[in-house]
């Protein structure tokens, strides 16, 4: 487990066998000057009177002011070495190097990034501008620490202008990159829209709304506290061999980790989940026939008091998208129902599912659950349009689950996944890298719909609230604000009104570039989560997401506070990198925080759980012992 803050942000200047002269004076050369190398003395017996007509040469040519100067682009590059060791630093690679922004749209296939990063001389670094380099700009240093081709590098510009030039040349490509049309205002407006305009020109943005949503919330939770960490409390082998897939958190007495054969249950603890329980095998078939086979779940959910779940597999080519979900009893450990999306007497399928509400799965008779396709968001209804519970008996047809409540959208939505706050608002995450928000009585229409940065969202997540927003995509977290006043001056979130143009900008969540790196290869973001409250008044207190070997857990509070100081002298929009490191030898499959339930007065935050394919560990965030 690491701490915060990285190794590669040490400071170049201890970088070993540099001599660092910031002014850079040592690249230039003064012919009006004595030369760099070997001086004369002024008693050099030598030394010679220089001739009237050279002096009146020399004289000519100082008024030409000639200077040898180093090209506007000119910079220093370093490589880190020594991963996280003690070792760890930054070594010389180019003194004298040069970098450039190369425009590569008229040679190369038109679906390739068109501007590219180069350092060279020798074509050094070559990559293209994008998320993935992970660029990490350090004003103060003059400096921006980046990702490519396996290694951290670090270019040092030498002077303030030039790493002023070198930002708003890499912001122009990016733009360009990401987005395909020119860095210009009428591209950002075609991009962003009038309403979103604190999202085109983040330097220019109010963060007052971000102010406004603070000023009702606790003071800094006690998490906050350095003197504080993350403490492995238990870890466990998976019960059945078959690896752990997802993981199913109980807020009651019991957590299941879902596998290839089955279902794992564990006891919940307030200090995390442990104690080998049932292992739930599933063969498949109702009421424990075998006429159709079980396939590893890619997503579980708990239902009626979690004494059900219902699993959806993959379809049979392995896409992702499924024709129906199997109905299990936990406490049987029976595919009950085997259940069939069915509209207008048509098979649909579906790419994700969601409880109604936050706190759902706790009610004890709940028989709705949300679905979600590219185009399709919906309600689904286990009993019948009557309202009465269908009859399974033995027919071999699989009963048909009722659409109660939807909309099939005729042009592509493109929609991903999606979550549902306290009171049941959805807020839906697209390919386009758009998210969408949508009240609890209306599927038609969204509330509000916030622009897409680039990547697609292949994860959301909402707090119980509904004020704050998290979306995953492969590189980093974005964070939304989702609170605005209207034109009474009274607070309301996006999923009860629109916003109009009173939208902040949004906050990222990023890795350094070396974390991106010691992740491992699979260093994709995924499942970011807020931590779990199911009861108004309440309020999450921490972020968690997923990065190859990596958990990263990020303060809620430090992240929502304008005067953090990850936030001085950067330009676009706000990136925090203070977070917290699990990490595990293998790559973590799911990282999540117990239900509130399970905070004690010693560990006032509820344990985190962190399953990797054949282990599953819980962590405590407590005072040091």
């Amino acid at each position: 487990m690491g701490g915060a803050n990285s190794r590669e942000d040490l400071d170049l200047t201890s970088s070993s066998g540099e001599e660092e002269e910031d002014d850079y004076e040592d690249e230039e050369y003064d012919p009006r000057s004595p030369a760099s190398g070997a001086r004369q003395r002024e008693d050099d017996p030598l030394r010679t009177t220089t001739p009237a007509s050279i002096e009146f040469l020399d004289a000519k040519l100082k008024a030409l002011d000639l200077k040898y100067k180093k090209p506007d682009n000119a910079a220093r590059l370093y490589l880190h070495v020594g991963g996280a060791s003690a070792d760890a630093r930054w070594v010389p690679a180019l003194r004298r190097a040069t970098y450039s922004f190369v425009d590569k749209a008229a040679n190369e296939d038109s679906d390739r990034a068109r501007w590219v990063l180069e350092v060279g001389p020798g074509r050094r670094v070559s990559a293209p501008v994008g998320p993935e380099l992970q660029l990490k700009a350090l004003p103060a240093q003059r400096r921006a620490d980046f990702a490519a081709s396996g290694s951290v590098w670090a270019l040092r510009l030498p002077d303030d202008a030039a790493f002023r030039r070198f930002r708003e040349e890499y912001d122009r490509c990016l733009f360009e990159n990401t987005y395909g049309v020119d860095a210009t205002d009428e591209g950002r407006r075609e991009v962003f829209g009038a309403d979103f305009a604190a999202w085109a020109r983040p330097a220019e943005a109010d963060d007052a709304v971000w102010a406004d949503a603070e000023d009702g919330l606790s003071p800094p939770p006690a998490a906050a506290n350095p003197a504080r960490d993350l403490l492995e409390e238990f870890e466990e082998e998976a019960g059945d061999g078959s690896g752990i897939q997802s993981l199913a958190l109980g807020a009651l007495d019991n957590s299941f980790l879902v596998g290839g054969a089955g279902i794992q249950v564990v006891k919940n603890f307030s200090h995390g989940v442990h104690g080998k329980g049932v292992s739930v095998k599933i063969s498949g078939g109702r009421g424990g026939s075998t006429t159709s086979s079980y396939s590893t779940p890619k997503k579980a959910l708990l239902m009626r008091g979690e004494t059900n779940m219902l699993l959806m597999s993959p379809g049979d080519t392995g896409a992702p998208r499924s024709n129906g979900v199997h109905h299990v009893d936990i406490e049987t450990g029976k595919v009950v129902t085997e259940w069939r999306f069915d509209k207008d007497g048509t098979d649909i399928t579906m790419r994700d599912i969601a409880n109604d509400s936050k706190s759902s799965q706790l009610e004890p008779s709940g028989s709705t659950f949300l679905g979600l396709d590219d185009n399709r968001l919906c309600r689904w209804d286990m009993r019948d349009a009557r309202g009465r519970v269908q009859t399974i008996g033995s027919s071999s047809e699989s009963p048909v689950l009722h659409w109660s409540q939807g909309h099939q959208f005729s042009r592509g939505t493109n929609f991903n996944c999606f979550a549902s706050t306290g009171d049941g608002s959805i807020v839906v995450g697209s390919i386009d890298g758009k998210i969408r928000l949508y009240s609890k009585s209306s599927m038609r229409m969204a509330k509000t719909a916030f622009p897409g940065l680039g990547s697609p969202i292949t994860h959301v997540d909402v707090t119980y609230d509904g004020k704050w927003i998290l979306g995953t995509t492969d590189t980093y977290l974005i964070l939304i604000c989702t609170v605005f006043k209207d034109k009474d001056g009274k607070d309301k979130t996006g999923f009860s009104g629109r916003m109009g143009n009173r939208i902040a900008a949004p906050r990222l969540l990023k890795l350094s570039p070396l974390d991106s790196i010691l992740a491992g290869n699979d260093n994709r973001f995924h499942g970011g989560q807020f931590s779990w409250v199911t009861e108004n008044g309440k309020q999450e207190k921490h972020l968690v997401a997923t990065v190859g070997k990596f958990s990263l857990i990020w303060n809620f509070h430090t992240v929502k506070d304008s005067n953090h100081h990850c936030y001085r002298d950067q330009e676009g929009l706000k990136s925090c990198y203070c977070y917290k490191v699990v990490l595990k030898e293998e790559s973590i499959v799911d990282s999540r925080f117990m239900h509130e339930n399970f905070a004690t007065s010693d560990s006032p935050d509820a344990p985190l759980v962190v399953a990797t394919p054949m282990k599953v560990s819980s962590f405590s965030i407590a005072n040091r012992r």
